[in-house]
């Protein structure tokens, strides 16, 4: 498909649900964009994706010097390394949201009207997807729908890693999570936090692995210990970037249709 045949074909997505999308550290929405051309056109009958870009200044991603050397600025959500400046988790958490809300208010200005109904992410941008709706769901179980911010239904995980982000720490705080501020956890939560199950996601999430990933059982990690048994599991024979394959695409394809329709997306 052309450039031209996609602009036409993406006017044509303006009122159809849509997936807001987080890519990975150290690249940007422009990258992520075209990491997912495939995706989305295999989704184009049936949902709209919008990409956002992170607001923290970033290295660039060891995976994306190869191809999109040329193409930054680079961004990152989160702190990934001790290089990346501190910064108060509340601070982090508004810049994050601003971030976010640009996307879809620019989505808008471009005339699009459908729901945002999910969310789609690669690396730390999965792992921002987990936190995001994780938070959606403390939010309605504490204070009720109306309040939750958001009604995604489903998120696409590709290669995320745990452990959940707590953006919103006065709601939900507890030693298996971490806030916006940190690296990652300094120990692993002990058995008893485990099994208590508040860092537990349990709204629907599809968990695409590549089979070659270094960081593969750190994902099964995210996938056995941070998400309910309802989560849906799409392997591929790949190693730690998007897949861009129509056969390696085919079965998330599937798959997220399948979700939305559970979850009554085209009832709307």
């Amino acid at each position: 498909m052309d450039t031209t045949t996609l602009l036409e074909t993406e006017d044509q997505t303006l009122y159809l649900p849509r997936i807001l999308c987080l890519h990975g550290g150290g690249t940007n929405a422009n990258i992520f964009r075209a990491q997912c051309r495939i995706l989305r056109a295999e989704l184009r009958s049936k949902f709209r994706l919008c990409f956002a870009e992170a607001p923290f200044p970033s290295q660039p991603g060891p995976d994306v010097v190869s191809v999109y050397k040329q193409c930054g600025p680079f961004r990152r959500w989160l702190r990934s390394g001790p290089e990346h400046p501190r910064i108060d988790p509340k601070a982090a958490v508004g810049m994050i949201e601003e971030s976010l809300h640009a996307a879809m208010m620019e989505d808008d200005g471009k005339g699009a009207t459908g729901e945002w109904v999910g969310l789609l992410g690669f690396s730390q941008g999965a792992k921002m997807c987990a936190s995001l709706l994780f938070r959606q769901q403390v939010r309605t179980e504490k204070l009720g729908k109306h309040r939750a911010g958001s009604n995604y239904r489903f998120a696409v995980l590709m290669a995320g890693r745990g452990p959940l982000v707590s953006l919103d720490p006065d709601l939900a705080m507890n030693p298996a999570l971490i806030d916006a501020s940190q690296i990652g956890l300094s120990d692993f939560p002990d058995q008893q936090s485990l099994q208590r199950r508040e860092h537990v996601l349990r709204l629907p999430t599809i968990h695409v692995h590549g089979l070659r990933d270094q960081g593969l059982e750190l994902h099964r990690h995210l996938l056995e210990k941070y998400c309910d048994g309802s989560a849906r599991l799409v392997e591929w024979d790949g190693n730690h970037r998007v897949p861009i394959k129509t056969k390696d695409v085919a079965a998330i394809v599937r798959e997220i249709p399948d979700v939305a329709e559970e979850e009554g997306v085209f009832k709307m």
